[in-house]
């Protein structure tokens, strides 16, 4: 097989890719997804009556141009919801973000929190160049927010040191309050909504699945091929193996698989590149999907918890997203625990202390049963940007853009990033590649030297 341009993954951003290479003239192009449905793991699974997702995949839809296009594609088929988060921490539901929500939290924690904060306002502490994210969390929130929520909690889900963490993800994800709303926060009179999450959107049926679904239905015949996993990658000769479709030969190469993936399966590479493929680092998310057979376990879209004694550091009730995830009378949980990537898991006992820990916090009560139970893990779950990040990523893309290739998306990219953002990645991708480029928000090192196909 040929083609000019050949899409290793087909969710979200290489479906987007070539929907809109499609729309831009460039019929000549093959997306190779290795399972039998689109979206990779912006998709669900049906289980017994259930819908399920792997973990809460919502829509913050912030970009003109990919609110336009997600709510086009999904054809009225989406709701609007005002998010119901809340941190479970001292025993205590508070709602979330912690940082401007500490009221009902013992005494002694609230004046720590607000203190501390007020502290940062009147003494700010002066910060490098390039801080660690501890650094950062207490130059930003103070001591007290550090001790009882920041560092906890990112601790669990990244799996990792904060002082060996950048602060290159964060940006929007994690929200500063003024001392207002600190204030007013510990006195019970705040508002929790803001942030970037603050409303969401998702569909009403079908689950997430009905977002790629509804990308794949707007390619023509073919373009799309279901089950044909990538087996190996020969750079030189432009050239991959997929299963069931032996060797495809290519012009241009957009890749959305996991960076680090990609790099195994790819040939020739230089010692450089290896060894910066060497240096990246993630975490695996253990996402273990429940059906209660009890509405409303909680009145909560999502729950975060910061404590050391539950193994999750989130617990999402995605019933509440759309009531068609679960029958009549059920509730549909999905559960977060993290994992450094490639870490062996006993899968079990992970189950057994999950299901104390959700009895312990009062999601699950005595005599609950269980209608419905899939393990849905994210092997490359959070990509960790720690301080080697930039700089292999940097030598890697370099190299990748002398050979005409895109790495893009969420994992291809290799960042931190939501549904709206790998469509648009996708889209600007195609853009770039039929010579109808505009500036790119954030410049690749070697973007520059590819040519538009013709």
């Amino acid at each position: 097989m040929k083609t000019d341009v050949l899409i290793l993954g087909g969710g979200l951003a290489g479906l987007s890719a070539a929907h809109h290479l499609g729309g831009l003239g460039v019929s000549s192009r093959l997306v190779l997804e290795a399972r039998q449905t689109p979206g990779g793991t912006a998709g669900s699974v049906r289980r017994g009556g259930f819908t399920f997702d792997y973990t809460g995949h919502l829509l913050h839809l912030h970009d003109p141009c990919g609110k336009r296009l997600i709510l086009d594609l999904l054809d009225g088929n989406v709701a609007l919801h005002e998010r119901r988060a809340r941190v479970f921490s001292r025993g205590v539901l508070t709602p979330y973000p912690f940082q401007a929500n500490t009221r009902g939290l013992p005494p002694a924690v609230v004046l720590d929190c607000v203190a501390g904060f007020l502290e940062t306002v009147h003494r700010p502490r002066r910060l490098p160049r390039r801080p660690d994210f501890l650094s950062w969390s207490r130059a930003t929130f103070g001591e007290g927010i550090t001790r009882h929520f920041m560092r906890p909690y990112n601790e669990k889900l990244w799996r990792a040191s904060l002082s060996r963490l950048t602060t290159e993800w964060q940006g929007r994800f994690v929200p500063k309050p003024s001392p207002a709303e600190v204030l007013l926060g510990a006195l019970g009179g705040g508002d929790a909504h803001f942030g970037y999450n603050a409303s969401f959107r998702y569909p009403v049926r079908g689950g997430i699945q009905a977002l790629p679904d509804a990308l794949a239905a707007r390619l023509e015949p073919g373009v799309l091929r279901l089950g044909a996993a990538v087996e190996a990658v020969d750079l030189r000769e432009k050239a991959v193996l997929a299963r069931d479709l032996g060797e495809v030969r290519y012009e241009r190469l957009v890749n959305t698989l996991p960076l680090a993936r990609f790099l195994d399966l790819a040939r020739p590479l230089p010692l450089a590149v290896r060894e910066a493929r060497g240096r990246l680092r993630w975490n695996t998310v253990w996402n273990l999907n429940l059906g209660v057979a009890r509405p409303d376990v909680s009145d909560a879209h999502w729950i975060y918890f910061p404590e050391r004694r539950f193994p999750f550091y989130r617990v999402g009730v995605s019933s509440h997203f759309s009531p068609r995830l679960a029958p009549a009378g059920h509730s549909a949980l999905y559960v977060e625990a993290a994992r450094p990537g490639g870490v062996a898991v006993d899968r079990p006992r992970l189950e057994a202390a999950i299901l104390r820990g959700l009895r312990e916090a009062g999601i699950l009560k005595r005599g609950d049963q269980l209608s419905a139970k899939i393990w849905m893990p994210i092997e490359f779950g959070y990509v960790v940007y720690d301080f080697a990040r930039t700089q292999a990523v940097t030598a890697i893309f370099r190299h990748l853009a002398k050979l005409g290739v895109e790495s893009i998306g969420r994992y291809g990219a290799w960042k931190y990033s939501f549904m709206e953002e790998s469509i648009l990645d996708g889209k600007r991708c195609a853009e770039r590649l039929a010579g109808r480029a505009v500036p790119r928000p954030e410049p690749v090192p070697g973007a520059e030297e590819l040519k538009p196909l013709k």
